[in-house]
This record gives C-alpha cells, sequence and structure tokens, in this order.
C-alpha cells in the first residue's frame, strides 16, 4: 500500500507540480509523510533528477565515440569549470547507476581495483541478488603491503551492494617471477578465481594513466620501482588495463612486466561479454584510446571534457 502512496504522491508533486499541502490533503496524511515519500521515490530510483549543463555536448559525442569505435558510449555532462575530482565523481555516479540496472541474478561481476572504481563504489545502490558472485580481476599485492585490506574493502562494497558472493584474489599485483606466477596458476586454490573470472558475464575497470590528474592506484601506492618505471617508458607504454601494460596502438604481447602481471590479458578480457570501461581525467585520453585500439571495451561511461578530447585526438589522425 505504501508503495502506491509513493507513486502517488510523486506523480503529484513532480508531474502535476501540487504542493505538499495539498497532496498530504488528497492523501488524508501530514505534510512530513509526504515528504517522506517522496525522499522514498528518490532514494529507490522511482524519481530519478538529472541536472545537465545548458550547453552540453554529451549527446553528440556519445554518437560520436560509438560510431568511430563500435562501442556504446555514455558521456556524463559536467560543466567546463569541473575539477579532475568532480568529473570522476559525476562518472562514478552514471556507472553505479548503469551496473546497477545491468547486472542481476545468477550472474558474475568481475572487477579490477583502482581509483576510479573505488569511486564508483561509493555510490552503488542496493540491490539484492540470488546466486550472483563478484569476483577480483587482479591481484593487489606488493612489497609494501598485502593490498588485502584496500582491494577488500572495494570488493565487498560491490558484493554488499548486491547481495552477492566474493571471490577475492589473493596474489601480487605483480610476480617477481614470471616462472612463480606459472606455479601459482597451477594451484587449485587459484585457478578455482581463475574459473570464475572466467564465467563473468560483465567486467568493470578503468584505465591507468602513468603521469598528471588524479594518480591511478598502480602508479601510486609502490606497486611499481624506478627500474619497472624505466622499462614501461622504454617500450612506449602509455597505461595499463587491469594492471596489464598497453602502448599507444594496444599492443602488450611483448611487454616484460606484462608476463609477471596478474590481470587478464586483453585477448583474456575480450571473451567476457559485456566490459565496461569507466574513464575521467585528461590524463587518461591516450590510455583510454590504447584500451580501444585492443578491443577491450563494448560500453564507455566517461566525462563530456575527456570525451571531447578523446574525439579531438581521434580527428588528428583520421
Amino acid at each position: 500500500m505504501e508503495q502506491e502512496d509513493v507513486l502517488r504522491a510523486a506523480s503529484m508533486y513532480y508531474l502535476q507540480d501540487i504542493k505538499m499541502e495539498v497532496i498530504a490533503r488528497h492523501l488524508g496524511t501530514s505534510r512530513s509523510t509526504v515528504s517522506r515519500l517522496i525522499k522514498r521515490a528518490r532514494d529507490t530510483g522511482l524519481v530519478e533528477i538529472t541536472i545537465r549543463p545548458a550547453r552540453t555536448q554529451a549527446p553528440g559525442l556519445s554518437r560520436s565515440i560509438g560510431r568511430r569505435f563500435g562501442i556504446e558510449a555514455y558521456v556524463v555532462p559536467v560543466p567546463d569549470s569541473s575539477t579532475e575530482l568532480e568529473r570522476l565523481d559525476q562518472v562514478a555516479r552514471t556507472t553505479a547507476k548503469l551496473i546497477g540496472s545491468w547486472f542481476d541474478s545468477d550472474m558474475v561481476l568481475a572487477i579490477a581495483w583502482g581509483t576510479t572504481l573505488a569511486a564508483v563504489g561509493r555510490h552503488l545502490s542496493a540491490k539484492p541478488t540470488r546466486g550472483s558472485a563478484i569476483v577480483q580481476l587482479n591481484g593487489a599485492a606488493n612489497t609494501r603491503t598485502s593490498g588485502f585490506e584496500y582491494a577488500s574493502d572495494l570488493i565487498t562494497s560491490f558484493g554488499a551492494a548486491f547481495d552477492a558472493a566474493v571471490h577475492h584474489f589473493p596474489v601480487p599485483a605483480f610476480f617477481d617471477y614470471r616462472e612463480t606466477k606459472d606455479a601459482m596458476w597451477r594451484e587449485r586454490s587459484i585457478k578455482r578465481v581463475l574459473d570464475v573470472q572466467r564465467r563473468a558475464d560483465i567486467a568493470l575497470f578503468g584505465v591507468g594513466a602513468l603521469h598528471g590528474g588524479v594518480p591511478s592506484h598502480v602508479y601510486s601506492a609502490g606497486y611499481l620501482d624506478e627500474e619497472d618505471v624505466d622499462v614501461l617508458h622504454h617500450e612506449g607504454v602509455v597505461g595499463d588495463v587491469c594492471t596489464v601494460f598497453l602502448r599507444a596502438d594496444g599492443s602488450y604481447d611483448d611487454i616484460p612486466l606484462n608476463a609477471r602481471a596478474t590481470g587478464p590479458t586483453p585477448t583474456e578480457l575480450r571473451r567476457i561479454p559485456r566490459r565496461v570501461c569507466a574513464v575521467a581525467g585528461d590524463n587518461k585520453v591516450a590510455p583510454l584510446r590504447a584500451a580501444l585500439a585492443a578491443g577491450v571495451v563494448t560500453d564507455l561511461v566517461v566525462d563530456e571534457l575527456t570525451a571531447s578530447a578523446l574525439v579531438q585526438a581521434a580527428s588528428r589522425e583520421a
């Protein structure tokens, strides 16, 4: 019965522009109850409020990116004066909403940890599911920390939002030796997590950038030493997806560090049907173009300013 009152109150308030006092008399209740019903309509998603900049180019950018790269693009309108953190927050909000609409019972969501995904996790709305699972895509330990608390909090926030089983990936972000990784990949406990990853219906990840803007976690939290960074520069690396490093053309196979990385390669990632990439920031344009060249993105959520820079950069090369 209350759900009917929520719908009636929200319809009168938002669609008919009726004041709360009048709605209260019509429903035979108090003004405070009407206020609570309208708030519930917003909290449950029955009512969605969107603020659009007056001169946004987002719809045109979405179409342009979609046609050029053969993907679904969701360009988030932001004012030109937005800071990098504000742009990230808006992209995170939109990504959380989209994931909530796509993910459902009996599905597997694979997520890569990182600055962008941590922001997405903070904006998830509760959507209980049955028989679903959240799986971590790449290891998080390094020489300074186990990385477990950081990655665990992120993965757990998704599991809590969807009432889903959570599968952690208790390995380093990068092994010291390829032989160690090969041996670990034969262990049954690790093979179990890898199997859950392979069964994923949706993969969610950002792109990492070596420099500038909001720092990518893999480059700012002790995962790479100076020698590693020198190798990346020598190899022409522009960023990473799931801690697998990419050159501007999307190539990755012969980059030495990738042999020790624990994230899925672009080839492995492409086996997942829906691959959602969330991006915000000027420094993310180059790694985003590399991810698109590698074919790992099916759905892109990007802020308007980054989208504009992406289109301009692609047009210069056309």
